[in-house]
C-alpha cells in the first residue's frame, strides 16, 4: 500500500471513520468500543537460521533475546519451504493439514499455485485451518498485517482489519512506520496483533550461501529494522504493554554444482509432470508410468529418496493432503534436483553455489529462530528445540484467544511464558 493512503486510512480510523482503501478494509465502525491493553507483534525474518544471531551483526536481536526468551532452534514443518512454514507458524496445522504443501502446487479444482501467482494468493480456497489474524478478527479483536503469505485471502470470510497486497520492494523503514503507526492509534482503534514480514536474509542466503558477506549485511539490516521498532516502542512509553515475537520459516544449506541430482539422467522426463523442483521434487506420473518411475528412481542416487504417497515417514507430517504428489523426492542436505538444461545453465553462468533449504526439518542446517519478550514472557530462557506448530496456539494464548484445533500445543511453550 503506498504511504500516503496507508496514513490517510489511519487518520480515519481515528476518527472513526470508515476508510475507503480497497487493499485495507478499515475497522467496522460497530467495534468501537474495542480497546486493546495489550498488543502482539509477529515478525518473520524470512531465510534467517536458527544461529544467525550469534553473527556480529545480530545486536538488537540478541539484546530482544535477553530481555526475554529464545530457542535453541525452532524446527520447521516439511517441506522447510517459504510458503508452508509461515502459513504453518500462523495456524499450528501442518502442512499436510493446512494445504500449503509447497511454494508451487497443483490442485485438481483449483489449478496450479506459485508464489508469483496474486490470483492464487487471493483465493481463499487454497488456504485451510484459521490463521491467528483470522481468531483474533472473530472473536473481536484487530489485526494488522504488512506481506504476510495468506494474508490476502478472506480465510473463513474474514481479512485482516489492515492489510495489503505483498510489495517485494517495499522499504523496510516504511513497514517500520507502518507498524509504529497502527500501535499509535487511539486504544479504541488500535490492533492487538500486529505481523510483518522481511525477506532480504532469505535472498541473500540463496544467492551467496549462508556463511556469505552479503546474509551478514542482510542480517544487518534486519536487525537495524527491528531496533526501529524496539526504539519506536519505548519512545511511546509501551515496552510494558508489547509482546515482540521474531521467527524465522526455516534455516540455509550452502549449495553447489558439483551436488546436483540430474533428473533426466534417471528417468525419461515424458513420462512425468514435475510440479515443484528442487530439494523437494513434487512428481506425478503420467497415466500407466507410475511404477516404471518409481522403480527407475528408488536406489538410483545415493543423494536421492523417493516416497509414493502414502509411504512417506510419518515424521514429515505428509501423507494425507489431496494435493501431495503421487511420488514425492527429498534431496539430501546440500543436494539440488535438477536437469541436464540447468546444469548447462550454470556452466554458461559460471554459477559457483549458494543456499537453499525445504530439505528434512530435522536437519540442524535447517532450523530456524524464534525470539519473544514482553510482558508475557519469562526473561533470559533458552527453550529446547521445539516444533514451528506450537507458535499459534502460544499466540492465542498471549491474545486471549480461544485457539482453533492445531497440530500444537501450549503446553510444549509454557516454559516461554511468566
Amino acid at each position: 500500500m503506498r504511504a500516503i493512503a496507508h496514513r490517510a486510512a489511519l487518520w480515519l480510523a481515528a476518527l472513526g471513520i470508515a476508510a475507503c482503501a480497497p487493499q485495507a478494509p478499515a475497522p467496522p465502525a460497530a467495534r468501537v468500543a474495542y480497546a486493546p491493553t495489550r498488543h502482539l507483534i509477529l515478525i518473520s525474518f524470512d531465510g534467517f537460521r536458527y544461529d544467525y544471531i550469534h553473527r556480529p551483526a545480530a545486536t538488537r536481536l540478541r539484546e530482544l533475546a535477553a530481555r526475554g526468551v529464545r530457542a535453541e532452534r525452532m524446527v520447521p514443518s516439511f517441506p522447510s519451504k517459504t510458503f508452508p512454514n509461515h502459513y504453518t507458524i500462523v495456524t499450528g496445522l501442518t502442512p499436510e493439514h493446512h494445504g500449503i504443501v509447497a511454494n508451487a502446487m497443483r490442485d485438481s479444482a483449483l489449478g496450479i499455485f506459485t508464489l508469483r501467482d496474486t490470483l492464487a494468493q487471493s483465493e481463499s480456497r487454497w488456504w485451510g485451518g484459521e490463521p491467528i489474524w483470522v481468531t483474533a478478527e472473530q472473536q473481536g479483536k484487530r489485526a494488522a498485517i504488512v506481506g504476510w503469505p495468506g494474508s490476502e485471502a478472506a480465510i473463513k470470510g474474514t481479512r485482516a482489519s489492515w492489510w495489503s497486497r505483498y510489495n517485494h520492494e517495499q522499504p523496510r523503514a516504511e513497514k517500520v512506520q507502518m507498524l509504529l503507526d497502527w500501535l499509535s492509534l487511539p486504544p479504541a482503534q488500535a490492533p492487538s496483533l500486529l505481523v510483518a514480514y522481511f525477506h532480504e536474509v532469505d535472498g541473500a542466503g540463496h544467492s551467496f550461501g549462508p556463511s556469505s558477506p552479503q546474509v551478514d549485511t542482510a542480517i544487518a539490516q534486519v536487525d537495524s529494522a527491528l531496533g526501529a521498532i524496539m526504539d519506536g516502542i519505548a519512545a511511546r512509553g509501551m515496552t510494558d504493554r508489547v509482546d515482540i515475537v521474531v521467527v524465522s520459516d526455516h534455516g540455509m544449506t550452502p549449495v553447489a554444482p558439483e551436488r546436483a541430482i540430474v533428473l533426466d539422467d534417471l528417468i525419461d522426463m515424458a513420462d512425468v509432470d514435475v510440479i515443484d523442483w528442487n530439494p523437494v521434487g513434487a512428481i506425478e506420473p503420467k497415466p500407466g508410468a507410475m511404477e516404471r518411475v518409481y522403480t527407475r528412481l528408488r536406489g538410483a542416487h545415493p543423494a536421492l529418496q523417493v516416497y509414493r504417497k502414502g509411504e512417506v515417514p510419518a515424521h514429515f507430517h505428509f501423507n494425507a493432503h489431496p494435493r501431495i504428489t503421487s511420488l514425492v523426492l527429498v534431496a539430501a542436505d546440500g543436494w539440488t534436483i535438477t536437469t541436464r538444461a540447468q546444469v548447462a545453465r550454470w556452466r554458461e553462468n559460471d554459477w559457483r553455489g549458494g543456499g537453499n533449504h525445504g530439505f528434512d526439518p530435522d536437519l540442524i542446517s535447517m532450523g530456524a529462530t524464534f525470539v519473544g519478550a514482553g510482558p508475557s514472557f519469562s526473561v533470559g530462557r533458552e527453550l529446547a528445540p521445539f516444533r514451528n506448530v506450537h507458535v499459534y496456539p502460544l499466540m492465542a494464548h498471549i491474545l486471549g484467544l480461544r485457539a482453533a484445533p492445531s497440530d500444537g500445543s501450549l503446553d510444549s511453550l509454557r516454559a516461554a511464558l511468566r
